[in-house]
């Protein structure tokens, strides 16, 4: 037998269990042998649930008993997620986990200390929800040399951007009904702001690196400046208007940064709608691969959780071998890397634009008369921003990918 303790009983943690006793004799067969949720801990009482009888309040609990062999961690946040993995690797059980924010912050710590302790730390729905995509960087795409990765990787921003982009709505209007539905938390921040996309692109870009891609370290930008103003422009070209999180190599640098991006019918991603992620590898021997599903949700990230405590279950006695140092990988100045932008101007004229941008593409809404819409050529950050600083009445600018 093979016994599990679930730490948060919330909507992950909940999940794993449902997960568990739903696919039970699947799962012991791929085991290989019985598993048993043994604990589960959490703050609050459960009266009449079917984890009733195994809950527990007090981590030591679980840390203390020999019978543990994998613990499985739903709760969110740096503390005390990062002390309890500590603890539980160090007393020699296996760990897992959903939670993005300590992978990002204390990945390459754990991931070594799992090592010296001939245990596995794994994390799986950290990045994606249900898509699998740790586990194929790891395993399925080591002959390459990663050298771009490209996602949709937060579900919240995508179901609010696609709601702008077919309905005609403002942000603020979106955004009330994500919440109501239970899409978006009640402080968005993390989401509409792209700090939970930054971490995930930043363990992404860890794992294919096999070195330290530190979050704060990336250029983010969200989405709270997209307007309904934007689609209609967008519509006239027939792009649409994402976040992504994105890590590129080229010339020998290494490029990482969070940010609306308008894109054409011809990229992977552009019609990954609503709550769904996208996430792009393009290897040098494999081409692209893509992967997409379910982001964010109970059951599809406990899925991706109970995937991983398989995983541990399979391998009790050994390491699962994941390269990824704490040596920190130095990221280019994101001014250096190029593409072209969308950009509104008002008060303006096209003689005045083509003065300071050059040769542009003109955008025809033929619905607002005080400003003007267009495609710059292809140029770098920090050139577009030297042009920006002179001038002061930009409205707002969108990067345009491909």
């Amino acid at each position: 037998m093979v016994n599990v303790a679930v730490l948060g009983y919330g909507t992950v943690g909940s999940g794993i269990v449902e997960v568990i006793k739903t696919n039970q004799e699947l799962i012991n067969k791929r085991v290989g042998d019985e598993l048993n949720i043994k604990y589960v801990l959490d703050l609050r009482e459960f009266p009449g649930d079917i984890i009733e009888n195994i809950l527990v309040h007090d981590y030591d609990v679980i840390l203390n008993d020999p019978e543990v062999n994998i613990v499985a961690e739903a709760m969110g946040g740096v503390e005390p997620a990062y002390t309890f993995a500590k603890k539980a690797i160090e007393s020699g059980k296996n760990f897992c986990t959903s939670n993005k924010e300590l992978v990002a912050k204390h990945g390459p710590e754990l991931v070594e200390l799992a090592k010296k302790n001939s245990v596995n730390f794994l994390f799986e729905a950290s990045v994606g929800g249900g898509i699998p995509i740790i586990r194929p960087i790891n395993e399925s795409l080591t002959p390459d040399d990663v050298v771009e990765v490209v996602g949709i990787l937060n579900g919240t921003t995508n179901y609010i951007l696609t709601k702008m982009a077919k309905e005609g709505s403002d942000f603020d209007t979106v955004l009330r009904r994500a919440q109501e539905l239970g899409y978006a938390e009640k402080n968005p921040e993390a989401d509409v702001e792209g700090y939970d996309a930054c971490r995930k692109i930043a363990i992404l870009a860890s794992l294919v690196t096999g070195k330290y891609v530190d979050f704060e370290d990336i250029t983010t930008e969200g989405i709270t400046k997209i307007t309904d103003v934007d689609f209609k422009y967008a519509a006239v070209l027939g792009l649409s208007i994402k976040i992504f999180g994105k890590f590129k190599v080229k010339d020998g640098k290494y490029f990482a940064q969070v940010c609306p991006v308008m894109i054409d019918k011809s990229h992977p991603l552009y019609s990954v709608e609503d709550v769904k992620n996208g996430i792009l590898v393009r290897g040098n021997m494999v081409g692209d691969v893509m992967f997409y599903g379910s982001g964010a949700g109970k059951l599809p990230t406990a899925s991706a959780v109970v995937s991983d405590i398989i995983e541990e279950a399979r391998h009790l006695n050994e390491t699962i071998n994941i390269i990824w140092s704490d040596e920190k990988l130095n990221l280019s100045d994101i001014k250096d890397s190029e593409c072209r932008f969308f950009v509104r101007v008002k008060n303006t004229d096209k003689d005045a634009i083509e003065g300071n941008f050059g040769e542009v593409e003109f955008i025809n809404l033929g619905e607002i008369d005080d400003e003007i819409g267009f495609i710059t050529r292809s140029m770098s950050e920090e050139t577009f921003a030297q042009i920006a600083e002179k001038m002061d009445n930009i409205i707002t600018r969108i990067r345009v990918e491909g």
